[in-house]
């Protein structure tokens, strides 16, 4: 069977304008998938260059393909279960700097270069003392930035129009402001002078991003099949959700020059990403971190499976629109959009998330997932969000480890772990709940001095407790009218 490369298929080659440091999963299912897109459809013309950003990595594979991969996105699109292919052919090749840094040194001087996009994992934007100037190459990825950046300065003289578009996709916090802080900071270590600092603030746009697509990565499982079905071998075959969202906080004149509107692409300029972070944070994990235990306890072990469930379904439609929608600052039309594209993703068929692994660390996640929107709610409707307040009973409820008179193990911090131990052993819901809803440590605040808020979770765990979860939802949604 024939290999993948541009001998054996035909692939469009196009001009070298994008540095990608990372070639692993989710960069070829997410930016480069839009990259192709853009090039097909608006006529973008960009070609990626990827960087292996460490020692060990795929550039290799890359190479041996021509930059050239299959990308299945598998799911929910218009209402309908598919799943569809194609080759993407916009990287035109791979450097790994470790076996050949003048390579790597060399894309600096290509005036051509316009964009820098990451991907190098959440530990990947770090500051690493030792890393040094003349290192071949240094360690971390800021540090081979920053070399990088030092190039192309000396290389075209401090040039106002040679400057990048840096775009980082790490899941970190203002993942552009820190990279650039860093970058910084060598510049200074290394003595690089005022005119380089003054270069990177005025010449080089760091944007901050919030990235958003499911890659599940490599379908090993299913390789046989697939290789039948595309008629080729592809050993970088990567899967991805069909969703999409990638938010980037950016001046105006980064938008015109990615023309992501022309083809549909879900990408938000935007001049605060806050409010984007902040719904998808409250919306899609606070979803996710309220539906585990009650799911869970329901006696249904998958994300897919709690959605198409009537009784356990409709609940989940409840919390979001009626109780977490409310405390969020968008147009109720765009959240609206927004939440049932995230119940369409939780019913991908192709993508299976069992709910006693999202249920690890559950404390800490409810914290900064759902009790924002509990205590927006309350100080927005000046009422309480049941919703919510039984998620949280269900989660003092899941953490007795008993469903059914079947224990299961569970994941958390040890101290947590310990507290409910201690608590369930005295079986006295009242004194459980009191505890709980008082342990700062939990919530960063006592959650008992918020009226009635302690008497509510009390009744639902009481109900779930004394009736079972499926007596006690029901009889929770009997109370809203539709139901």
């Amino acid at each position: 069977m024939q290999e993948l490369n541009r001998n054996t298929v035909t692939a469009k080659t196009y001009t070298e304008r994008i540095i990608q440091f990372g070639e692993g999963n989710f960069l070829r299912a997410f930016a480069d998938w839009m990259v192709h897109k853009m090039n097909k459809e608006a006529d973008f013309d960009a070609g990626v260059v990827a960087v292996q950003p460490i020692d060990q990595g795929l550039v290799h594979l890359l190479n041996d393909q021509d930059g050239l991969y299959t990308l299945y996105l598998n799911g929910i699109k218009n209402g309908k279960a598919i799943s569809e292919y194609e080759i993407i052919d916009c990287i035109q090749r791979g450097i790994d700097p470790y076996k050949n840094y003048e390579e790597y040194l060399a894309l600096a001087e290509n005036p051509d270069i316009r964009f820098v996009i990451s991907n190098t994992t959440e530990a990947g934007i770090t500051y690493q003392k030792n890393d040094q100037l003349n290192d071949t190459p240094p360690g971390s990825y800021p540090a081979k930035l920053t070399v990088l950046l030092y190039k192309r300065f000396q290389s075209f003289g401090n040039a106002q129009d040679k400057g990048l578009i840096i775009i980082p996709c790490e899941l970190i916090d203002r993942n552009g402001d820190h990279l650039k802080q860093i970058i910084l900071q060598y510049a200074e270590d290394w003595k690089l002078g005022d005119q380089f600092i003054a270069w990177i603030h005025k010449n080089n746009t760091f944007c901050n991003t919030l990235v958003d697509r499911i890659v599940p990565g490599y379908p090993k499982d299913k390789m046989d099949a697939i290789t039948a079905e595309l008629g080729y071998k592809d050993n970088l075959v990567v899967e991805g959700e069909q969703f999409h969202l990638w938010v980037i906080e950016a001046p105006e004149s980064v938008k015109k020059e990615i023309p992501s509107e022309t083809c549909n692409l879900n990408i938000v300029f935007t001049d605060n990403m806050e409010p984007y972070r902040t719904r998808k944070v409250r919306i899609l994990n606070g979803a996710h971190t309220s539906l585990v235990p009650v799911g869970f306890l329901y006696g249904i072990d998958k994300v897919r499976e709690s959605i198409e469930d009537e009784v356990v379904g409709t609940y989940l439609r409840h919390v979001i629109f009626n109780e977490i929608c409310p405390t969020l600052d968008f147009p109720e039309a765009e959240l609206n959009r927004f939440s049932n594209d995230v119940l369409d993703r939780f019913k991908n068929p192709y993508l299976e998330h069992e709910l006693l692994s999202i249920a690890l660390n559950s404390t800490s996640k409810f914290k900064t997932r759902v009790l924002p929107s509990v205590l927006e709610f309350i100080k927005k409707k000046n009422e309480l969000p049941e919703g919510l307040l039984f998620s949280l009973a269900s989660l003092l409820a899941f953490y007795k480890g008993d469903r059914e008179g079947h224990t299961y193990s569970l994941k958390d911090d040890p101290t947590a772990l310990e507290f409910f131990i201690a608590q369930w052993a005295t079986n006295d819901i009242p004194s459980l709940v009191k505890a709980s809803l008082s342990n700062i440590s939990f919530w960063g605040t006592d959650l008992t001095a918020y009226k009635g808020l302690e008497t509510k979770v009390c009744t639902y765990l009481k109900d779930i407790t004394n009736n079972g979860m499926k007596t006690a939802l029901k009889t929770f949604l009997n109370k809203y009218d539709g139901y």
